[in-house]
């Protein structure tokens, strides 16, 4: 009986240092607006999403104000494949043409906004989805995100995308009014075309929640992925990067590997707007958003200002 008590006593005790040594998180982030772009593994897998489900909620719970920005690639890429519509990719983008476009936008609204908003509210009446048309009540000529085309140099050539553009302005109001309530918005990340009435453009989810984060002023930012950070020299996983100031991220960006060049970009912008500190996480593993906000060593890829 003495060897139970102590073991379960000693259990106790290391649970409450995992408590206290979130304390100093918890004053720091306590009221402060966290952007979350939700993708990769996470996003593919019901038990990851699910736990993403659960940290979007401790994080409200805690005194966070969390904000989920979302694409839906594998998705989409699935039910495009259904319906036997061509889906090809130039320059690491997805060209879109109007038929995909509506597949698009139908996937990101009706099956992922909607899912994660649903695993969300299965602890409380805490998720709201947007898409980035969304506009405020008292002003519906200001869209969420108002996005412009863009086209991708391939070997040299431009290439046309179709219906892909960026995010050059947003209009957050609509997002303030629903963390005022206390709410956590679940964003998609469309965007009406600035330049053509009635279109839609398909936008990086990770430059939408980088402007978002901004347009915020944001605390802090999180992107999931499906590595465990940054690497200095990749595939040396001795190189893995803790902390890198956005002096030294802009001098290794050219050097990175192609698919981490946007959610770097995406975190150097985001620091730049005036976000405190941005960080690439391991969306693999579960409640990884929790181990970045509430621990000393935090986990990923951290991206700071020069004056940090």
């Amino acid at each position: 009986m003495m060897t139970s008590h102590t073991a379960a006593t000693s259990e106790a005790i290391a649970k409450a240092s995992v408590l206290i040594e979130a304390l100093p998180w918890l004053k720091r982030y306590h009221g402060a607006i966290a952007v979350v772009k939700f993708g990769g593994n996470a996003m593919v897998s019901d038990e990851l999403t699910r736990a993403f489900a659960e940290d979007m909620v401790f994080l409200r719970h805690a005194g966070l104000k969390p904000v989920v920005v979302h694409g839906g690639g594998p998705q989409i890429s699935a039910r495009l494949t259904e319906l036997g519509i061509e889906s090809e990719f130039r320059g690491g983008y997805r060209v879109t043409t109007p038929e995909a476009m509506a597949v698009v936008k139908d996937v990101l609204t009706t099956n992922v906004n909607a899912h994660l908003v649903d695993l969300i509210n299965e602890h409380g009446d805490f998720a709201v989805g947007f898409s980035g048309e969304a506009a405020s009540d008292d002003n519906r000529a200001s869209t969420l995100f108002t996005g412009a085309r863009r086209g991708a140099i391939v070997d040299g050539e431009a290439v046309d995308l179709g219906l892909v553009g960026d995010v050059v302005s947003v209009a957050p109001q609509v997002v303030l009014d629903a963390i005022d309530a206390g709410l956590i918005p679940v964003v998609s990340s469309i965007a009406p075309d600035g330049d053509t009435p009635g279109a839609v453009l398909n936008v990086n989810a990770d430059s939408a929640a980088s402007a978002l984060a901004v347009a915020l002023n944001a605390d802090k930012f999180l992107i999931l992925t499906d590595v465990a950070g940054l690497y200095s020299d990749w595939p040396d996983r001795e190189s893995l990067v803790s902390v890198i100031t956005t002096r030294e991220l802009r001098a290794l960006l050219p050097s990175l590997e192609s698919g981490m060049i946007p959610k770097m970009t995406a975190c150097l912008e985001a620091v730049d707007g005036g976000v405190r500190n941005a960080a690439i996480i391991d969306g693999r593993l579960e409640h990884s958003i929790l181990l970045e906000v509430f621990t000393q060593r935090g986990i990923g890829t951290q991206i700071v200002g020069e004056d940090s």
